[in-house]
């Protein structure tokens, strides 16, 4: 049925992909507390990698053009090890954040690169007040009032490597989701993808030598892994077809929902209020995502 779905319902499908994202922060992080960073992780995506099998099963793999094979493929687990490398490497909470705010540059990035490749006239300056405006809400969103300038800025001298690592993740996702559409000639290889990163991932964890967790994880471990699972993964999959048969446009101006989905989902899973500059981020980025569609419309 999906395969019948029109560039409209292609594209409310990969906005769906957001709202699926917005759970895996706090996901992750009852995940990790239940089985561990990188077995949680590793769990997290053989699961995901399951699960989209049933649901996604990909067309035979010879009928995949090699080009969007490698790149795509190099492009998605190299999006994948920067992200969970550069979380890992973070050396407070407060790094964290800066972090998760670093790698949530990636909606402007996907905003301005997709407006350079529509190659309408001065469509990159169009976007870049709107994106400025949801890129301040964002911050304000996610940091809250956590964030402090000087304090960044000084992590940032002290600990440089994954904030390189998070930035160098949002880059490589924006060309991602901007160039393997045209490389796919409508093969969707994200469950391929996907269960290379679990690969990856299974890798990662045993040359790491964490093993198993000191006690067993509770029934609330596993029902967070199975709903971390399917929020990853389906939003994997629904942004694969939303990016391959939707508006490139529109999903890139949505996708500033993101963190403010994941901060939300977060605070409500992990039992933390949600301050005024929240809401006041939240406002921003409405109005960022305004002004990037009504200069949209006018173009």
């Amino acid at each position: 049925m999906l395969g019948h779905a029109t560039s409209h319902a292609a594209t409310i499908i990969g906005l769906i992909a957001i709202v699926l994202w917005g759970f895996m922060a706090g996901l992750v992080r009852l995940v990790s507390e239940s089985f561990g960073a990188t077995l949680g992780s590793a769990l997290i995506y053989t699961v995901g990698g399951m699960l989209l099998l049933i649901v996604r099963r990909p067309k035979a793999i010879r009928q995949a053009p090699r080009r969007y094979l490698i790149t795509g493929g190099a492009l998605f687990i190299a999006y994948e090890s920067s992200i969970s490398l550069s979380i890992g490497l973070a050396a407070t909470n407060a790094q964290s954040v800066e972090v998760s705010l670093v790698n949530y540059l990636w909606p402007t990035m996907l905003v301005l690169m997709t407006a350079a490749m529509s190659r309408k006239r001065g469509a990159v300056w169009k976007a870049l007040p709107g994106a400025l405006v949801a890129t301040v809400g964002v911050a304000m969103a996610v940091g809250g009032e956590n964030l402090d300038v000087h304090e960044a800025i000084r992590n940032i001298a002290s600990n440089p490597l994954p904030y390189a690592l998070a930035l160098a993740g949002a880059f490589i996702w924006t060309v991602y989701a901007t160039v393997t559409p045209s490389l796919s000639e409508g093969y969707d290889g994200t469950t391929v993808f996907f269960c290379c990163v679990a690969v990856v991932l299974w890798i990662i964890h045993f040359a790491s030598g964490d093993g198993l967790p000191a006690s067993a994880p509770g029934i609330g471990g596993y029902v967070a892994l199975v709903a971390c699972a399917a929020a990853i993964a389906g939003g994997y999959g629904c942004w694969g077809y939303g990016m391959l048969h939707g508006n490139m446009e529109t999903l890139a101006i949505g996708s500033y929902a993101t963190p403010i989905f994941s901060t939300a989902s977060s605070t409500l899973l992990l039992g933390v209020a949600l301050g005024m500059p929240f809401w006041i981020g939240v406002a921003l980025v409405v109005a960022g995502s305004l002004i990037n569609v009504w200069f949209a419309r006018r173009s």
